[in-house]
């Protein structure tokens, strides 16, 4: 299962037979902090991603947020110059959308997507001070 962005637009393919594959990458992002700097350290994984069938007929776009649920495969082929090369590839299952990207502005939303958390605070409400009530109104 892996949850993160598609790095650029994916690729379809159609088979002679009619079978279709989608490969797009996808970068997931782990954040920790580095307890002897004190400061957050990002780390970036890209993963090759393949779906097929009906997999092959959504439409994603790169910047758009997916889940991806399925079983990792390492495949060998020979390249142009008869080198043995390895890939690595998720056989996704199911691909959701979490959140599109949107093509015109960059931002995000379509439809009913949520929408990311917004940077700015809520404004302060007015809210009774708690150290102001007398412990004997406390309702527990």
């Amino acid at each position: 299962m892996l949850i993160g962005r598609i790095g650029k637009d994916p690729d379809t393919y159609i088979f002679d037979n009619g079978n279709k594959k989608i490969s797009f990458s996808l970068a997931t992002t782990e954040s920790y902090r580095d307890r002897d700097k004190n400061e957050w350290i990002e780390q970036t994984e890209w993963h090759n991603i393949a779906g097929y069938r009906y997999l092959a007929d959504k439409t994603f776009a790169k910047g758009d947020l997916v889940y991806v649920e399925g079983k990792i495969k390492t495949r060998k082929y020979t390249d142009k110059d008869q080198n043995d090369r390895y890939i690595t590839e998720i056989i996704a299952d199911k691909i959701n959308i979490l959140l599109r990207k949107s093509a015109d502005s960059g931002s995000y939303g379509s439809g009913n997507s949520p929408q990311p958390p917004s940077q700015e605070q809520p404004p302060a409400q007015d809210t009774p001070d708690v150290a102001a009530t007398p412990e004997d109104d406390l309702p527990f």
